[in-house]
């Protein structure tokens, strides 16, 4: 179990202490898919345990492809190149609401190119290294030529997939999980 909680949270949690991390956690998964938990082909709810990161405004602004790391996207924000509905924010872990909007300007997405022939949209460039994050999960709303993008929900799981991005799979998720409520270690 332990190694399952250090392997997830080296993955979801970028440079987050274990302290911030345990403020955060909550062990009241959303349970909107519960009644298909236990049928074959449907990945265990505890994959979802690190669903309240995704509301942050640094892991948005990275899942819009908007930064190619984390860290790019912390800077971005801290050096108030995005804008949350519409005003300049300066907070990465800021927890956002369902229907905001987060802006970026656009001469600081890296990723955006303006093409050869002179028109006013933008290309989308990404870096070679980015292909094993190359998905837009289905709970954000991504407008590369406004460079904006719509926080529209919380991620859930379906039959066969989750739309919490990991490398990992659901039951090892679920081992973390575990962890944490085996320890006592819950948001009181």
């Amino acid at each position: 179990m332990w190694k399952a909680k250090r392997d997830t949270r080296g993955y979801h949690n970028a440079e987050i202490t274990e302290r911030q991390w345990l403020r955060m956690f909550d062990d009241q998964l959303p349970t909107l898919n519960m009644k298909f938990n236990n049928r074959p082909g449907h990945p265990n709810t505890a994959s979802l345990m690190y669903a309240c990161m995704e509301r942050r405004v640094d892991f948005i602004v990275f899942r819009s492809h908007f930064a190619s790391s984390i860290w790019m996207a912390r800077h971005m924000i801290a050096h108030g190149k995005v804008r949350l509905n519409g005003k300049r924010f300066r907070y990465p872990s800021h927890q956002v609401k369902d229907g905001d909007v987060i802006s970026v300007e656009p001469d600081a997405v890296a990723t955006l190119k303006k093409p050869a022939n002179g028109s006013p949209t933008l290309d989308f460039a990404p870096f070679p290294y980015q292909q094993p994050w190359m998905f837009l999960p289905e709970y954000l709303e991504v407008n590369y030529n406004t460079c904006s993008t719509v926080f529209l929900r919380d991620p859930v799981t379906k039959p066969n997939v989750t739309e919490l991005p990991s490398p990992y799979p659901p039951n090892f998720h679920a081992l973390a999980y575990k962890f944490y409520i085996r320890r006592g270690r819950t948001r009181k």
